[in-house]
C-alpha cells in the first residue's frame, strides 16, 4: 500500500458508503408485485459493524430513498441514509452531524454522481468495476468489484492502519 493512501487511511473517523453498485452489485430487481429486491454481500455488512465495534461510524449516501436500504443498513447498525441528489449536497450536513473535518472522511462510490463526492473528502475510493472517469477522481481503486467485497476489503485496511484490526493473530 501506498505510504500517502496508509497515511490517508489513519485520519478516517466516518465511512460513507454508496449503494448500488457498491454494497451490491449493481442491479436492482422488481418483482411482479413491484416490488424491490436488492443482493448484499455479508462480508461487506460484517467489515462495517467491526467498524463500528472500533468505533469508526458508517453512513449510507445515495442517489435514491429505498425501504431495502434503510432495512439492510438497520441490519448493520448504520444509523443514518441520506439519500437525493446531488450527493454533495448532504456532505456539509453529514460533516456537521458526525463532526468530523473533510480529511477524516472516506467515501466509496462507483459511478458519475459520486464525482463531487469523491473529490472533496479525505479518502476517496472507487470499486474495480466503477466507471473511468471515478477511477479517475478517486485516491484508491479496490481489487473487488463493488457488491463483492469491496467495502470489506477498504475495512480491513482501515481497521488496520489504525491498528484496530484484531483478527492477524488468529490466522497466524
Amino acid at each position: 500500500m501506498k505510504q500517502d493512501i496508509l497515511e490517508k487511511l489513519k485520519k478516517i473517523k466516518l465511512l460513507i458508503l454508496d449503494v448500488d453498485g457498491v454494497l451490491t452489485e449493481g442491479s436492482i430487481i422488481y418483482d411482479d408485485r413491484a416490488r424491490e429486491l436488492k443482493v448484499f454481500n455479508v462480508k461487506d455488512g460484517l467489515g462495517v459493524f467491526l467498524l463500528k465495534q472500533a468505533g469508526i461510524k458508517s453512513v449510507i449516501l445515495s442517489a435514491r430513498s429505498s425501504k431495502v436500504v434503510k432495512r439492510r443498513a438497520k441490519d448493520m447498525h448504520i444509523v443514518d441514509v441520506f439519500a437525493g441528489y446531488p450527493k454533495e449536497q448532504y456532505l456539509d450536513r453529514i460533516m456537521q452531524k458526525y463532526k468530523v473535518g473533510f480529511d477524516e472522511v472516506c467515501f466509496i462510490g462507483d459511478d458519475l454522481i459520486d464525482i463531487e463526492v469523491a473529490k472533496k473528502v479525505g479518502l476517496s475510493v472507487a470499486v474495480a468495476d466503477a466507471c473511468r472517469e471515478l477511477k479517475g477522481a478517486a485516491d484508491f481503486i479496490t481489487e473487488h468489484k463493488g457488491g463483492q467485497g469491496a467495502v470489506r476489503e477498504i475495512v480491513e485496511m482501515l481497521l488496520k492502519a489504525q491498528g484496530l484490526w484484531q483478527w492477524d493473530k488468529a490466522s497466524s
